[in-house]
C-alpha cells in the first residue's frame, strides 16, 4: 500500500486532436499505487490491499467507498479538475471500454503494487509496474482495432504519462525480513536493483509511445503513522526516510540520462521530498493540528493498518494529514496539489489559463461514537 509521500501526479498537455471522427481529448495513463489507485483493487477479489469498507470515500459523492484510499480525492483527481483534463477510470472499472478509454484515459494503479514484482507479496493480489504495463499494451490492442494503428499512434504519443510507485517497494519489501531482497541486498544495491528495473520499464513504456512522462519521488517515508507506531519512541524513522533520499537522486539522474537517450522523450522528475517533510514537521504552518497519527483508527490500538466500520474518526478530517497509516487525508491531497501546480506551472488544457478550482467536498459528519 502507499502512504503519503511517495508522491503525486500529472502533466502538463495541451490541446485537442479529432482522430477518425473522434473528438480524442489528450489523455493521461497513470500507473502507480494505492496513493493514485481510483478502484482497480476493489475489483481483485484476493487482494488484501482493499479501501472498499467505511470509512474510505466518507467525503467523496455519496461517501461511500469507490476504491480510493482516504476520505475523499487523490492528489491526481485535484490537479486533473483544476487544469481541466479528464479523471482517468480504472482498468478494472466494469464501464471501461474503448470510447471511455479515448475520452478518459486510463488508470493502472495498484495499491500494493510496487516497481518490482515481489513487492507486496503478502497483499495477494496486486499489479505491480510490469503488470500494469502489460494491462497497458491490452488497451493498445483495443484503440488501434477501434481506430487504426497510425491514428492510435498519434493518440498514445500525444497523451500524458505518470508514473507514481516506489514507497511500498521499501515498505512492504525490503525493510520486511520475511522478503528476501531484506537480506539479499544492501541499501545501495537495492535502490540499484530498483533503477535498473524502473529504467528497463520506462524503456518499454517508450517503445509503446510514452513520450510526455512524469516520475514522482518519495517523500519521508519514515514519518508516516505506520512507521511511528512500529517505531520505540512514536518518532520518525531515519533509515526508510534516508532511503528515500538516497531513491529519489538516484531516480533523478537516471531520468535525465534516459531523456537524451531516448528520442522525442520529454521526462520529468516531481520531486516532493522538502514539502512533504514540512508539511509533517510544521503541521500548524498549514493548518494542521496532527501529523503524527491517523484520523481513522481502532480505538488506541496502534497499528490499526486499515480503516474499518469499526475504526473511531478524528472529529475534525480537515485538521489531520493522515487518513490512516499510510494515507493522506483530502485536505492534505489538496494542499499539496495545489502547490505542485504552482511548483510545475501548470495550466488548463482547453484555454492555457490558470487552473479553475476543484471545490473540497463538504466533510459528512462523523459517526455518533466519535
Amino acid at each position: 500500500m502507499k502512504y503519503f509521500c511517495a508522491i503525486f501526479v500529472l502533466l502538463i498537455v495541451l490541446g485537442f486532436n479529432a482522430i477518425n471522427g473522434y473528438n480524442c481529448k489528450i489523455v493521461q495513463f497513470i500507473f502507480g499505487d494505492s496513493l493514485s489507485d481510483v478502484g482497480n483493487n476493489r475489483n481483485l477479489p484476493r487482494s488484501l490491499a482493499q479501501a472498499n469498507l467505511p470509512f474510505y470515500g466518507i467525503d467523496f459523492g455519496n461517501g461511500l467507498p469507490n476504491g480510493r484510499f482516504t476520505n475523499g480525492r487523490t492528489v491526481s483527481d485535484i490537479i486533473g479538475d483544476k487544469i481541466g483534463l479528464p479523471r482517468p477510470v480504472a482498468f478494472l472499472d466494469p464501464s471501461m471500454n474503448e470510447d471511455v478509454i479515448l475520452e478518459n484515459g486510463v488508470n493502472y494503479a495498484s495499491g500494493g503494487g510496487g516497481i518490482l514484482n515481489e513487492t507486496g507479496g503478502y497483499f495477494i493480489q496486486r499489479f505491480s509496474l510490469w503488470k500494469q504495463i502489460e494491462l497497458f499494451q491490452g488497451t493498445q490492442d483495443v484503440i488501434v482495432a477501434k481506430i487504426g494503428k497510425k491514428e492510435a499512434d498519434k493518440f498514445f504519443q500525444q497523451a500524458g504519462y505518470v508514473v507514481a510507485l516506489g514507497s511500498n517497494d521499501f515498505i512492504n519489501n525490503y525493510l520486511m525480513p520475511v522478503y528476501s531482497d531484506s537480506w539479499k541486498y544492501n541499501d545501495q544495491t537495492f535502490v540499484d536493483y530498483l533503477m535498473e528495473t524502473l529504467e528497463s520499464q520506462l524503456r518499454v513504456l517508450h517503445s509503446l509511445g510514452a513520450r510526455k512522462l512524469m516520475v514522482f519521488g518519495l517523500g519521508p517515508m519514515g514519518c508516516i503513522p505506520l512507521q511511528r507506531a512500529l517505531s520505540l519512541d512514536g518518532k520518525c524513522q531515519n533509515k526508510a526516510s534516508s532511503l528515500a533520499v538516497r531513491f529519489n537522486k538516484a531516480a533523478t539522474k537516471m531520468l535525465l540520462d534516459l531523456e537524451t537517450k531516448l528520442p522525442n522523450a520529454s521526462y520529468k522528475f516531481g520531486e516532493a521530498y522538502d514539502l512533504v517533510n514540512d508539511v509533517i514537521t510544521n503541521p500548524q504552518k498549514y493548518g494542521f493540528d496532527n501529523s503524527d497519527s491517523p484520523c481513522c483508527s481502532f480505538y488506541k490500538i496502534r497499528p490499526a493498518l486499515t480503516c474499518i466500520p469499526a475504526s473511531t474518526l478524528c472529529k475534525d478530517r480537515s485538521k489531520y494529514v493522515f487518513w490512516d497509516e499510510y494515507h493522506p487525508t483530502d485536505k492534505a491531497n489538496e494542499l499539496v496539489a495545489n502547490i505542485l501546480i504552482k511548483r510545475f506551472d501548470f495550466m488548463r488544457v482547453k484555454d492555457g489559463t490558470s487552473e479553475a478550482p476543484s471545490p473540497s467536498p463538504d466533510l459528512a459528519p462523523s459517526p455518533d461514537n466519535n
